[in-house]
C-alpha cells in the first residue's frame, strides 16, 4: 500500500509537472507571439503615420496649386484681353506695334533656338530704316539645342550674330536706336563705322537671346 500511495503521488506530480511546463511553454511562446505581433503592429502604424501625413502634404499641395492655376488662368486672361497691348498697338493689328499682349511676350523671349527667324526680323529692321545690307553673319546652333528644348530651370541662351550694312550716319543711329526697343532683346556689342556721313558702312556684332520652355513632370515618391 505504501508503494502504491508513494507511485501514485509521484505520478501525479510528474503530471504536474508536466502541466506547468507545457503552460509555461504556452505562455512563452504568447509572450513572444505578443511581443512580435506589437512590433510588427507599432511599425505598420507608424508607417500608416508617415503615409496619411504625406497623403494630406500631397493634398495640402494640391489644393494650393489648384488655386494657383485659377488666379494664373485669370491673370493671363486680364493680360490677353487689353483693348491695347502693352507697345500701345492694337491687339487685332498685324503692324509692328501690334499683336496681343501674349504674342509680344513670346516673340521677346521665344522658346526655341531658331536662327533664320532672328535673321529674318533683323533684315526687316535693317529694310525699314532704308538700309542695303551686305551680310547677316552668325552661328547656327540648332543641332546643337535641341537638347535644350526644355529644362525645369531654363536660362536664357544668348545667340552671337553680326552684320554690316550701307547707309547714312542717321539711318544707321536709328537701326541701333530700333534695335535697342525692338520686343526681342538685342544688346549691340561692337559698333564699326566707316565713310562718309551719307555714305557710310557699319559693322554691327550684336546678341539676342532664347529661354527653353520650363518643364514640368509628376513624380513619385517613395514611404519609407
Amino acid at each position: 500500500m505504501a508503494r502504491s500511495t508513494s507511485f501514485t503521488k509521484r505520478t501525479m506530480i510528474t503530471e504536474a509537472n508536466k502541466r506547468v511546463l507545457i503552460m509555461t511553454s504556452v505562455a512563452a511562446f504568447l509572450v513572444v507571439f505578443c511581443l512580435v505581433a506589437s512590433k510588427t503592429l507599432l511599425g505598420q502604424i507608424i508607417y500608416q503615420d508617415k503615409v496619411i501625413s504625406q497623403e494630406e502634404q500631397a493634398k495640402s499641395r494640391v489644393d494650393s496649386d489648384l488655386d494657383a492655376r485659377t488666379s494664373l488662368a485669370n491673370a493671363y486672361q486680364a493680360f490677353t484681353n487689353t483693348p491695347q497691348n502693352v507697345l500701345g498697338g492694337n491687339p487685332a493689328g498685324t503692324g509692328s506695334q501690334d499683336g496681343s499682349n501674349t504674342k509680344i511676350v513670346l516673340d521677346a523671349l521665344p522658346s526655341t533656338y531658331d536662327f533664320p527667324a532672328v535673321a529674318t526680323t533683323l533684315e526687316a529692321l535693317i529694310k525699314s530704316q532704308g538700309l542695303q545690307i551686305t551680310s547677316i553673319t552668325g552661328t547656327d546652333e540648332e543641332l546643337q539645342q535641341l537638347s535644350n528644348q526644355s529644362n525645369a530651370s531654363p536660362q536664357p541662351v544668348a545667340m552671337p550674330l553680326s552684320f554690316t550694312v550701307n547707309g547714312s550716319y542717321q539711318s544707321i543711329e536709328n537701326l541701333i536706336n530700333i534695335m535697342e526697343a525692338s520686343i526681342r532683346p538685342m544688346q549691340i556689342q561692337t559698333v564699326n563705322l566707316t565713310g562718309g556721313e551719307t555714305d557710310m558702312t557699319a559693322n554691327i556684332s550684336a546678341e539676342t537671346y532664347f529661354q527653353a520652355q520650363k518643364s514640368f513632370s509628376v513624380t513619385k515618391q517613395e514611404v519609407q
